[in-house]
């Protein structure tokens, strides 16, 4: 019975009960001295001995932690009940709190038979003040002791399942606090993977760029300054674009190409560019009705669009490139093909593999149109070219149209032919071999 372990209901409990053994002794005391019985004083003195020797058993520590400790303190007080017993028949009435201390205080299956000798203590005492055993007499301590039995294991039981339950509440605060831990590391390693993505794709693009035009710069002086001041003009204005693309970093918003212009008219610019800066034929293509297009569409397809031009203009020593933009119904695609000389996509290495710094662009490529569910596919071999080709979904913006009155038939689209650019179309959605992980 050590306060400090119990809870606050059973702290009430444990209050009543004492409250109840006193009132009971207090009971049988008074009753005693009222009816001027002969055996008055040793009913007092009995009632004030298990006073006492009950009220030790709530400040001894050993009584609540020690098994033997308890049941020693049960065995005196139930000795001087006993003897209480036989002097007063008030004092019958105590057996019922002493119900509730034995199942407290012992384990169930010594508890049942203690209980069951302490009822059968109660009966004997009033038969043996009665001078007969009644019906009553012996149903008032059998059904005080089952409604004992009954309400401790109840309680027991109730107990036993807001435990559980409390487990495993922690057990699943725990788990969401690992979950939401997991959680974080996930989203910073993605956000790790799109700013690897970004950077790859803008400024590190972009440095090259500019390191390629100071070489040419570099080799052209001091014979032809004006070729050489060409270069450094061209190398100027990649620095400024890449510090718009640093800044857009900062202010978290979409690619500067796209801020003032549609996707079509962005790709165009960075043809241009490309072609401006690095010699090589570029040529862009926009093949059917464009459409305004999701944010993240058009950042994915400007992004991997400078990523392959990249790649071919570092790599492929090509004279020409085709880019093309196909818009369909539910789907937008973008094609790069160049005449360079071409690779074995099963012989790229994997991001992160000791290359120079190399294996990233293909990756960042593949990741981006995953990312908004769609395929990309690369198709290249030694002296033939590469064609890299991205395919996107798309909602389909326009509402179906309503049939004909009078008809009951909805009337068939017409589909355009595709115009003629003079690139490969990739049309395949076989997952690519693992091995094209990078082109960098």
């Amino acid at each position: 019975m050590n306060p400090h372990s119990l809870t606050p209901v059973l702290r009430v409990l444990r209050l009543c009960l004492h409250l109840m053994v006193a009132a009971l002794l207090a009971l049988a005391a008074g009753r005693a001295v009222a009816d001027h019985a002969p055996d008055g004083p040793a009913v007092i003195g009995a009632a004030g001995v298990l006073a006492l020797v009950y009220a030790l058993g709530p400040v001894l520590p050993k009584v609540s932690a020690a098994p033997a400790a308890a049941a020693l303190w049960l065995v005196a007080v139930l000795a001087v009940w006993a003897t209480l017993v036989l002097l007063t028949p008030d004092g019958v009435w105590l057996a019922f709190p002493l119900f509730f201390v034995q199942l407290h205080l012992l384990p169930l299956r010594w508890a049942l038979p203690v209980v069951a000798v302490t009822t059968a203590v109660a009966v004997g005492g009033f038969g043996w003040h009665a001078g007969t055993l009644t019906i009553g007499t012996v149903l008032g301590p059998a059904l005080g002791a089952a409604v004992a039995v009954a309400v401790v294991l109840g309680y027991q039981a109730l107990y036993r399942e807001s435990e559980q339950r409390r487990r495993l509440i922690e057990e699943l605060t725990v788990a969401r606090s690992d979950l939401a831990a997991a959680e974080r590391t996930a989203g910073v390693l993605a956000e790790r993977e799109r700013l690897a993505r970004e950077i790859h794709d803008t400024l590190a693009q972009g440095l090259s760029s500019i390191q390629l035009l100071l070489r040419a710069a570099e080799r052209a002086l001091p014979g032809r300054p004006e070729s050489a001041l060409g270069h450094v003009r061209h190398a100027r204005e990649a620095a400024v674009d890449n510090l718009a693309e640093a800044r857009r970093f900062v202010r978290a918003l979409s690619p500067p190409g796209l801020e003032h212009g549609s996707l079509p008219a962005a790709l165009e610019r960075l043809c241009e560019t490309t072609a401006r800066t690095t010699g090589l034929a570029v040529h862009c293509h926009v093949s059917g009705t464009p459409a305004a297009l999701p944010t993240p569409h058009e950042v994915a397809l400007l992004r991997i669009a400078q990523s392959a031009l990249a790649n071919t203009v570092r790599h492929a020593a090509a004279h020409r490139a085709e880019l093309t933009l196909s818009y369909m119904d539910t789907e937008v695609a973008l094609d790069v093909v160049d005449d360079g000389t071409g690779f074995r996509p099963s012989e790229v290495p994997a991001p992160g593999a000791d290359t120079g710094g190399g294996g990233f662009g293909l990756a960042a490529m593949r990741a981006r149109a995953r990312a908004l569910h769609g395929t990309f596919v690369v198709e290249s071999a030694p002296g033939e070219g590469t064609a890299v080709a991205v395919t996107l979904p798309v909602a389909d913006p326009s509402p179906p149209a309503p049939p004909p009155a009078g008809t009951g038939t909805a009337p068939t689209g017409t589909g355009s032919a595709p115009s003629d650019t003079g690139t490969a179309q990739i049309a395949s959605s076989d997952p690519p071999d693992p091995s094209e992980q990078a082109r960098t």
